[in-house]
């Protein structure tokens, strides 16, 4: 499969279907902590991550690798920012929104805060989904130090390339390696899920659907929840 079909795919599958499928295939977790949250709309995006390392400093610089990757990053891109869980600092804000804006980004991902949420609402409805909002700036206080190197957001370790599903059940992080086979476990869970729906509608018992489990498992079928 294409990127472009890998990601149109995740589009059309629930989160949770994608943590799922992450959780079975790489053995652990890949949905970020939960103080990771929508905060100007609750689109659901996907696509691929560039990413932007963060770091302490007492210098009053710009954040120049986000600058740099929101004018060369294809379209399509999700931003995600790690700065080691400072909530207290907004390392996202309006003019940042615009460039993304008008450079075709899918979304913002945020270990820190954002700032300037009126602004990014009435202007762009950019999604951003970060761990806090603040007002405090990043001058002073924190500069990037690299771009498209692994980073840490929401507890979870992002990859360049990666594949980010987010909306407003959370964000879940895709392994490049395993994107291809992931979506299609989601779907599979997805028809799973379609299928246990039309047995509740039928009369079937909910506690008789997961008596299913066994006996597939034992002819070495795989069951996803």
């Amino acid at each position: 499969m294409s990127l472009q079909d890998i990601v149109k795919g995740f589009r059309e599958v629930a989160t949770a279907s994608v943590a799922d499928a992450v959780d079975k295939l790489a053995g652990k977790r890949g949905y970020m902590d939960s103080e990771i949250k929508p905060r100007i709309n609750e689109r659901r995006i996907a696509g691929p991550a560039v990413t932007v390392l963060e770091g302490p400093t007492t210098e009053f610089l710009p954040p120049q690798h986000a600058l740099d990757l929101i004018d060369s990053a294809a379209a399509g891109s999700v931003m995600v920012i790690g700065i080691d869980g400072e909530a207290n600092v907004a390392v996202w804000g309006g003019l940042m929104s615009a460039g993304a804006h008008i450079r075709g980004f899918e979304a913002a991902i945020l270990d820190g805060g954002a700032r300037d949420i009126t602004e990014i609402r009435r202007d762009y409805d950019f999604p951003v989904f970060s761990r806090s909002v603040s007002p405090g700036t990043t001058l002073g206080r924190f500069k990037t130090l690299a771009s498209n190197v692994p980073v840490v957001c929401g507890g979870i370790e992002v990859n360049p390339g990666d594949i980010i599903v987010a909306d407003i059940d959370g964000v879940v992080v895709v392994p490049k390696a395993l994107a291809g086979k992931t979506l299609e476990a989601a779907r599979a869970r997805e028809a799973n899920e379609g299928e246990k729906r039309a047995k509740l509608a039928s009369g079937v018992l909910g506690l008789d659907m997961y008596k299913m489990r066994e006996p597939l498992e034992k002819a070495g079928l795989r069951y996803i929840d």
